[in-house]
């Protein structure tokens, strides 16, 4: 049965929260972004042009984490090598162990051919690609994984991935690994010698850059689907796309979260998958946490004053994630979210790009349009994760339990707390011409 909204508020009273109707939505089963055939295409068409390059992002961040490792001048860890392109997808193809998208488990078509020829459409080598920046953005990529480490602590108490790597076991691994790759270099393992807590440091960086792999792993083939299911007609509200989503985040919960590392044909486990981390606590929920909530201010879209107050003095109180991002001063060169867009551009389906025609101004405001409808397919995954917790956590929607329908109502309102703050951008995602 999916509950009304009428059912819940005639069991409780309705809330006196300043975002009521939000709450009350989510108590119907609907999402924080109001349900629009115009909303459904844009997260749709949106997820689409993000699954491509993430399919990028994903292999390449294990193949840095895996290969390139402590390469001190890693200057070719952008070229993904042909093994990285071919890598199986875990959830595609026919050797899945879970199938989510029915496509192919290596690279995505659209992903090689711009690979091969970028936004130039010139067979170049790919050193010119890459000198000319006519590639994938990987610093987005980094950017989201350098997030997700300085926000490590904030991760307690569910999250063991973070505490595993301030342990003995973890430092005993990294610490084989790091012999194991500079066995031939003298002077890097003298400077390991002097100095253990910096390559130690460095090693807890590419573990992060393991889990940012593996949960993209995850997302690319669940966006896919999504974007094939709905040009098939067989997603058509953003009840339904969310839905899809909370199927996928109870599905795949428990894939294990790992990192290893390859050396001269030697597996060293830095993180084995003994130790039982899994997809939802230790990815999902902290990749939600601080690149969705807090990340850092951007550099370079304006001047902070600390002691005016202007940069929070506790690191629990930043929020400067892409739910509260102002999208038009961010929308400048450099700023990974643009990076984002930019590589988001190249992939757009036939039907964004003509929504975009008839209200963008011009060419150069696309990305800027881009990060708006991003931020709001972005709200759509943030409702995905809240209603799975509430669904784990807490009590169905149509619960006959007034009592529980109210601790239902109680947890909503405390994840809504959260956008009160006034940059949040969950009032202007209820309007349509939010642009």
């Amino acid at each position: 049965m999916t509950p009304t909204m009428s059912s819940t508020s005639t069991a409780i009273p309705p809330s006196q929260h300043p975002f009521a109707d939000i709450i009350h939505r989510l108590e119907a089963g609907g999402a924080m972004l109001p349900d629009t055939p115009e909303n459904l295409m844009q997260i749709i068409g949106i997820y689409k042009a993000y699954a491509v390059p993430m399919d990028f992002y994903w292999r390449d961040l294990l193949y840095i984490a895996e290969r390139v490792f402590l390469n001190p001048v890693p200057a070719f860890k952008y070229f993904l090598p042909q093994e990285y392109l071919d890598l199986h997808n875990h959830y595609a193809g026919d050797d899945a162990d879970l199938r989510i998208w029915r496509g192919e488990a290596t690279a995505h078509p659209e992903l090689l051919d711009f690979i091969k020829k970028g936004e130039t459409k010139k067979s170049w080598p790919k050193l010119f690609h890459h000198l000319w920046h006519d590639r994938i953005n990987m610093e987005f990529a980094e950017a989201c994984m350098r997030a997700m480490l300085w926000h490590r602590k904030m991760y307690a108490p569910v999250n063991r991935f973070d505490p595993y790597l301030d342990t003995d076991e973890y430092k005993a691994n990294a610490d084989r690994a790091i012999r194991a790759y500079f066995k031939n270099n003298p002077l890097m393992l003298s400077l390991h010698k002097l100095f253990p807590e910096m390559f130690i440091e460095k090693v807890r960086e590419l573990s992060y850059y393991a889990n940012l792999g593996l949960f993209w792993e995850v997302m690319a083939p669940v966006f896919f689907e999504m974007s094939d299911l709905y040009d098939e007609g067989k997603i058509t509200s953003v009840p339904e796309a969310m839905n899809f989503l909370v199927n996928g985040i109870f599905a795949i919960a428990g894939r294990p979260i790992y990192h290893h590392v390859y050396i001269d044909g030697e597996c060293y486990e830095i993180i084995p998958k003994s130790q039982g981390m899994t997809w939802l606590y230790e990815a999902a929920l902290p990749y939600v946490e601080s690149v969705f909530y807090r990340t850092a201010p951007f550099r370079g879209t304006k001047s902070y004053n600390a002691q005016a107050g202007q940069v929070p003095a506790e690191q629990a109180d930043f929020h400067y994630g892409i739910l509260y991002a102002d999208v038009f001063p961010v929308g400048t060169a450099g700023i990974p979210p643009t990076l984002l867009m930019q590589d988001m551009r190249h992939f757009l389906p036939s039907y964004l790009v003509d929504y975009y025609s008839q209200h963008c101004r011009g060419q150069d405001d696309m990305l800027i349009q881009l990060g708006i409808t991003f931020q709001r397919s972005m709200y759509c995954v943030t409702s995905a994760v809240i209603q799975a917790l509430r669904q784990a956590l807490l009590y169905p929607l149509d619960d006959p339990n007034p009592e529980h329908l109210m601790a239902n109502r109680q947890f909503f309102e405390s994840q809504m707390d959260r956008f009160l703050r006034p940059e949040a951008r969950l009032r202007d995602i209820q309007r349509q011409d939010y642009r």
